[in-house]
């Protein structure tokens, strides 16, 4: 495992806000909902989470700047350095009582993600990443899948639903894969699906129109496992424009072949 200060930082940090999240999953029912868009929930899960990731992460480093999903952005001291944060990545699972959700850090180091933590508190599962360092979950080292035939592939992807852009996108890209694939799956977490592809779970992964804190941190541990990631069309500005397509070497230019062509739309 990293040992790190700065993934140290990061995994306590998850580690307590997670203590939190298990605590108001386990009252789920009771949980104050508010509503902040189409099919767009905020719950006070989401806000208690974010207020302990930003306390600890500034705490220790108090001149880094933050990009958190409920609080925006925060510049700090240090121009060069951001925390790309989550507090909850599958609200949705977490207010149906669905165990599959996940907080999500990312390091920033002047335009490049230096740092990833993914961690599943229910599980106590740990995915973390350093530049240069691998990928691992809890103690042990991740590698992508070494599978090669997309017919023997499982690939995950992220539905897009009421209010979101891209329906009759999604539609012709699931035309163009599914006949390809062994399966599909849409478990709700952009950020749990990239450690999973980093972990070899999933062979593959795609989705549009996600923003930074839904993959920064999954991108480098993808990357760490051996992975390749790009947007759906090949290019790197995946934190700008959403888009994501993440494989083993063997899949990536494969799925990209299939998917490239209907990115408009």
């Amino acid at each position: 495992m990293i040992n790190s200060a700065t993934i140290n930082v990061m995994i306590g940090a998850a580690r307590k806000a997670g203590r939190a999240l298990v605590r108001d999953f386990g009252e789920v029912e009771q949980l104050q909902v508010s509503m902040k868009g189409p099919a767009d929930f905020v719950t006070n899960a989401d806000l208690k989470a974010e207020k302990t990731l930003i306390y600890e992460l500034m705490k220790a480093r108090p001149d880094y700047g933050m990009v958190a999903e409920e609080s925006g952005v925060v510049h700090g001291a240090d121009t060069r350095h951001h925390w790309i944060i989550d507090p909850l990545d599958g609200t949705l699972n977490f207010m149906h009582g669905l165990p599959h959700f996940a907080i999500s850090i990312g390091l920033e180091r002047a335009g490049e993600i230096v740092a990833g933590v993914v961690y599943q508190p229910l599980s106590d599962e740990c995915y973390a990443a350093e530049k240069g360092q691998g990928a691992y979950l809890n103690s042990r080292r991740m590698r992508v899948s070494g599978r090669r035939d997309l017919a023997q592939a499982m690939l995950a992807t992220g539905i897009p639903y009421h209010g979101r852009p891209g329906h009759e996108r999604f539609l012709r890209e699931m035309a163009a894969i599914m006949p390809q694939v062994a399966g599909v799956r849409r478990l709700g977490s952009a950020a749990l699906d990239l450690a999973y592809v980093a972990a070899g779970k999933f062979d593959g992964f795609w989705e549009n129109d996600l923003q930074p804190w839904d993959i920064a941190a999954g991108i480098l541990l993808v990357r760490e496992a051996g992975g390749f990631v790009t947007e759906i069309g090949g290019g790197e500005r995946m934190l700008e424009t959403g888009g994501v397509l993440a494989a083993n070497a063997h899949l990536h230019g494969a799925i990209g072949d299939l998917l490239a062509p209907l990115a408009r739309g």
